[in-house]
């Protein structure tokens, strides 16, 4: 299976063996074991050892026999049932097999809230619109604080959420000149020092996503400030050019980098071609930008250029690479080629299950979405970078294309993971996925090195000031 057994894909795992609640007899014991075991056995003995008494009718023999099996049933149902982990007065929403307990309650900042947050959002003239920011690999931060507003997650009592998210277009606003990186700094500290509610618990409780490549490091002080907050990021590694990575496994979670909506809504231009169709075994479409295992690929097409494609892409003048030319030169090979560049994640492991050719993955460091849910091995491949060269290529070539086609069907029933769609008119999507991830962050106890409760459960500061009555702004690490 695709998915792991502990995720309810299957009937299997809501069955509870006999197994581990008693021991199983031994062999000189088992066959009196199922003799007490069965009702009918019972019935049958009583009836053979007592012939003196009168014989029972038919109709009682069926009266009892009902009776016996509805206590069975009853009986079983009280002992051998798993009790749920799910409160009883919660109800349970089933999609891709992912089971979500309906209580997560997320409170969304408003813009307009906090001072400094709409600079975040819009630049210092806050003249940046949703539309310019909802494209390229950033668009992320965009689309789920938009699904976040509609979902039935969303509270709008502080009180009673469990998660805070606190939206951002930093990386798009940087990007389109909005703010400088000082700005940047300076803006996230000032709208931090403005949240009594993170104070509260030290930022664990607040969500913030950072979409590219460069990960929290877009603000500066993120080290400092938000430490223990939950990261919402493709990126799982940035140690090539930062001291640290952002990216903590206990804490954060990997997303989906943000496709091309034409992508996935099933535009003509990507409709995939038959294996048979396709001219090459692989490709490789990027930029060099003077990484090596990319200058290796690019080598490497031009050694086997009958194999191997890796056209130059050009961004801007008369051989500008279009996005219809884009996809049919990624649709024309059995395998996609996902090597490292500025970071260990690419946008291209994504796009190639929508135009059906098996990603290899290049980047040994890199970090997948749902990575309890989905299991990759049997959608991909993880090739070592060390080891890229004709090795690589002889390797691919030897796969059947039954076992290619296998791989790109397993690889169609996941794909809706990848897409940032409606979670309520979707059974399946990246939304669902991070929603099923974050309700494992949820803590009934909320608290820091600065918060404190007192017998009567009051939360209070170390100034013994109970925490509705904060004032801003509160101190920050």
């Amino acid at each position: 299976m695709i998915f792991r057994d502990h995720i309810s894909y299957s009937n299997r795992s809501n069955t509870v063996p006999t197994t581990s609640l008693f021991p199983t007899p031994s062999s000189q014991n088992r066959k009196s074991a199922l003799r007490i075991s069965s009702p009918f056995s019972s019935l049958m003995k009583h009836h053979h050892h007592h012939s003196s008494s009168p014989p029972l009718t038919r109709r009682t023999a069926l009266i009892a026999a009902s009776v016996l099996i509805l206590l069975t049933f009853f009986l079983t149902r009280l002992f051998f049932c798993a009790p749920s982990s799910v409160p009883a007065s919660s109800s349970k929403s089933r999609a891709g097999g992912i089971v979500l307990p309906i209580p997560l309650r997320v409170y969304v900042y408003d813009e307009s809230e906090i001072d400094g947050l709409k600079e975040l959002m819009r630049g210092r003239d806050g003249k940046i619109r949703d539309e310019s920011c909802v494209k390229g690999q950033w668009g992320t931060q965009v689309k789920i604080h938009k699904l976040l507003l509609e979902s039935k997650y969303r509270t709008m009592n502080k009180d009673e959420a469990d998660l805070f998210f606190v939206p951002t277009y930093v990386k798009c606003v940087r990007m389109m000149g909005g703010l400088s990186d000082k700005e940047i700094n300076q803006a996230y500290i000032k709208v931090l020092s403005q949240m009594p509610y993170f104070r509260r618990s030290g930022g664990r409780d607040h969500i913030f996503v950072f979409p590219s490549g460069a990960g929290a490091h877009l603000f500066k002080s993120w080290n400092k400030y938000l430490n223990l907050s939950i990261f919402l990021t493709p990126e799982g590694d940035r140690t090539d050019k930062k001291n640290t990575s952002a990216f903590n496994t206990w804490k954060d979670i990997i997303i989906p980098g943000n496709i091309d909506d034409s992508m996935t809504g099933g535009s003509p231009i990507i409709n995939p071609l038959p294996l048979n169709k396709r001219k090459y075994l692989a490709n490789f479409l990027g930029r060099a930008q003077n990484k090596t295992g990319r200058l290796q690929l690019i080598r490497l097409a031009k050694q086997f250029p009958h194999k191997l494609e890796s056209p130059e892409l050009k961004f801007k003048g008369p051989d500008k690479l279009g996005r219809k030319e884009y996809f049919e030169h990624l649709r024309n090979a059995k395998f996609c080629l996902a090597p490292r560049g500025e970071s260990s994640w690419t946008l291209r492991f994504y796009e190639s299950f929508f135009v059906e050719c098996v990603p290899v993955i290049l980047s040994d460091e890199i970090e997948l979405p749902f990575e309890d849910d989905i299991d990759y091995k049997k959608v991909s491949i993880k090739w070592p970078s060390n080891k890229i060269g004709t090795e690589l290529l002889d390797y691919l070539d030897s796969i059947p294309d039954e076992k290619i086609e296998a791989m790109i069907e397993r690889g169609r029933k996941i794909r809706c993971f990848f897409v940032y769609s409606n979670l309520e008119k979707e059974s399946c999507s990246a939304m669902l996925g991070i929603i099923s991830e974050l309700q494992k962050k949820k803590q009934v106890l909320r608290h820091s090195k600065d918060t404190f409760w007192l017998d009567d459960e009051k939360v209070v500061n170390r100034y013994l000031e109970e925490f509705p009555h904060w004032t801003t702004p509160v101190p920050l690490p």
